[in-house]
């Protein structure tokens, strides 16, 4: 029997993602417990033959005393395998005849509660070596995991069903081995080992692992040099610092590069704006289709950035097409943010297929596009670059609107007409097709992400209307998302919010709060910063480890309670908040703070060199020490302008403090001059003579 189980364990398969919504009039013949949550992704699962139940107290409470095993599936909105899955098997009376009778079945959507999700991706990839979504795992009555997988074609499912049952009923003390075993390799996973040693970060070989690090380059395609291709928006938001600290053209090269191709590539949405969550293939042509609120969110704050460097007009049209999609698809009337859109909708057939909204063939656009349709073909290439599967084209482009109108003999101005005119009329004709199933939930750390993304757009750009949104979402997670004890929710759904914040929550607001109060000058936003940031003390920190745990002392226990530190498609939400301590600590001259941050980033350092890609969140906060971190300090009437005026220069290295009028706050004592507007360049809150020109403090910056 322990033969068997481990040879289950091991035949287990891996796919990827993508999901949606059930039509709300439609009569059923099942109804279970799903029916009275809110995440989009649980209520596609309400009509199922399965008796699904939520994760929650009541839940587990019946497996412990009905002493069955669980089954714990877990998925999310825009999940294409998920959704597979569901059709094959859950949605199949035989399947649900199975589950139902021996089993407590258990949905979790993934992105509501990322606790539960990671406890058992972990126990997943310690059993076969590969995680993915949709994950199914197979638990104990008290929730520890025996068995699991990712997608699993039916015959398989029932049979795996069927093996792990019998196990239980004849062999119950191999399972609770197991399940003991693994818990220990599950706890191990995270471990954080605190650091006493004393590390000089300036002898940090910065420069030989960038080295090592750009041997994974793709430099035909940009990214990496693999498939798929993932766009990890903080791996560039880091090299795009160093290429610019270092001035290493090279490196600036790949950067931009990598920026182009993706916004050549299918992988945009040439049409609508807005990027796809990755590429299946090298050259970003054809993507997997949902659009992923924290993906565009992260990517507009890194071409706005890019643009302060190299003033690049694609990238411009990039931020604000893709802000476009986000106002137009993933915004409420509150001002709070969706959360996906997905790949899957509806075809001519009424069939839910793939990629169907964002394709065309050349029979649509030829009458479309009319005397255009050669300049157009060309300009998207139409033709064996461009097609997907079954005279599918997806639209990608492989040249700049320069290169492409000196080929053709046009002029640049005409070209971006006839390219606006195009857009607008496969928009029109697009959106009379039935629109990719939309997650509607809301999540506080994404929001948190894309408010940020709102105002690193808007220090770029100047354009009201990216301030005026990102303040609106700002108030909107003060007034709904933070509650009086100071705690902040981590959903929210038809104006209810019923999860606990995590501490991606606290560090995505924490750090947007801070941005805000850049571009505003409005104080409230860096104290709400610092009190999120003393929250997470009183309720996640460790302190014998000096890092601060993914859940708060307030939760119920997991199987584990984990350090979530490792820099992935977002951010570890330790090392955003590490990098929000470094600059609340010179907003408030709070050691504690300081202290903290130094800990945690000497705790990551022996993983940084193996694996810098997975650390480049962490690296920016080294480069933070590793050269001379600025405070920038505006005192006067005119300090609004001022600010304006800087936020337009790419400037990873330096806070910004500035104020109207006299201000007691550590950054400003002595340095208000009545009738004066006054521009210190400080470091470690020492400054140079103030200087009343923005010119003269940027040039203050290279010296």
């Amino acid at each position: 029997m322990r033969h068997f189980l481990l040879c289950i364990i091991s035949a287990t398969l891996l796919f990827s993602c993508n999901s949606s919504k059930k039509e709300t009039l439609e009569t059923f013949t099942h109804t279970n417990e799903l029916i009275n949550e809110t995440s989009p992704y649980l209520l596609q699962h309400a009509h199922n033959p399965v008796n699904w139940k939520a994760w929650n107290e009541n839940t587990l409470r019946e497996a412990k005393e009905s002493k069955k095993l669980m089954i714990i599936s877990i998925g999310y909105s825009a999940c294409h395998w998920c959704h597979v899955m569901e059709h094959e098997s859950f949605e199949d009376s035989t399947v649900a005849a199975v589950m139902n009778q021996k089993f407590i079945s258990v949905k979790v959507d993934r992105e509501e509660r990322p606790d539960v999700d990671q406890i058992y991706i972990n126990a997943v990839q310690l059993m076969t070596g590969n995680a993915g979504w949709p994950l199914n795992v197979i638990t104990l009555p008290d929730g520890r995991p025996v068995w699991g997988g990712t997608y699993f074609k039916k015959s398989d499912w029932i049979e795996a069903l069927s093996k792990i049952e019998e196990i239980y009923e004849r062999e119950p003390q191999t399972l609770i081995d197991y399940a003991t075993k693994l818990e220990e390799g599950i706890k191990g996973m995270d471990l954080i080992t605190l650091n006493t040693e004393d590390v000089d970060f300036t002898k940090f070989p910065t420069d030989g692992l960038l080295e090592n690090w750009s041997q994974s380059f793709d430099t035909v395609f940009g990214g990496y040099n693999r498939a798929p291709k993932f766009m990890m928006p903080n791996n560039y938001a880091y090299l795009l610092r160093k290429a610019v600290e270092k001035n290493d053209t090279a490196l600036l090269h790949q950067v931009t590069l990598t920026l182009d191709k993706m916004a050549y590539g299918g992988i945009y949405d040439q049409i609508g704006g807005g990027f796809s969550r990755y590429s299946t293939d090298i050259k970003w042509l054809v993507p997997h289709f949902e659009k992923m609120l924290y993906d565009n969110a992260q990517l507009v704050s890194l071409y706005s950035n890019a643009y302060k460097i190299t003033k690049n007009p694609l990238y411009k049209e990039v931020v604000s097409e893709t802000l476009d999609f986000i106002a137009t698809d993933l915004t409420n009337e509150e001002g709070a943010f969706y959360s996906s859109l997905d790949a899957d909708s509806k075809n001519s057939n009424d069939e839910l297929e793939e990629g169907a909204f964002y394709v065309f063939t050349k029979e649509e656009l030829q009458p479309l596009l009319g005397d255009d349709y050669t300049l157009f073909e060309s300009y998207y290439n139409v033709n064996d670059y461009g097609k997907w599967e079954d005279e599918n084209y997806v639209l990608i482009r492989n040249q700049s609107d320069v290169a492409f109108a000196e080929t053709f003999s046009i002029t640049v101005e005409t070209l971006q007409k006839k390219k606006k005119a195009w857009k607008q009329t496969l928009f029109d004709y697009r959106n009379q097709r039935a629109k990719p199933r939309l997650d509607d939930k809301t999540l506080t750390s994404w929001n948190g992400l894309m408010l940020k993304g709102y105002v690193d757009a808007y220090k770029t750009f100047q354009k009201e209307e990216y301030l005026q949104a990102a303040l609106k979402n700002a108030h909107f997670i003060a007034n709904k998302q933070l509650q009086s004890n100071g705690a902040l929710f981590h959903n929210y759904k038809d104006g209810k919010s019923t999860i606990n914040g995590y501490l991606e929550d606290y560090a995505a607001v924490i750090d947007a709060y801070i941005a805000l109060y850049e571009v505003t000058l409005d104080s409230q936003w860096i104290e709400k910063a610092k009190q999120l940031a003393d929250y997470t003390f009183t309720n996640f920190f460790d302190v014998e480890k000096g890092m601060f745990y993914f859940t708060s002392k307030k939760d119920a226990a997991l199987v584990s309670r984990n350090f979530e530190y490792r820099d992935n498609v977002i951010p570890a939400s330790n090392s955003m908040l590490a990098n929000s301590l470094f600059v609340l600590s010179h907003h408030y001259d709070e050691q504690t703070y300081a202290e903290t941050a130094i800990q945690m980033l000497k705790n990551v350092l022996p993983e940084i060199e193996q694996y810098p890609s997975g650390f480049s969140n962490w690296l920016n906060l080294l480069a933070n020490y590793q050269s001379k971190f600025y405070e920038i300090v505006i005192t006067g009437s005119s300090a609004l302008e001022k600010t304006k005026e800087i936020n337009t220069t790419y400037i990873p290295n330096a806070l910004i403090a500035a104020s109207l009028t006299e201000n007691n706050g550590t950054l400003f004592e002595g340095r208000y001059v009545a009738n004066e507007t006054l521009i210190y360049i400080c470091v470690n809150n020492t400054c140079k003579l103030p200087v009343k020109l923005t010119e003269e403090a940027l040039l203050n910056l290279k010296k």
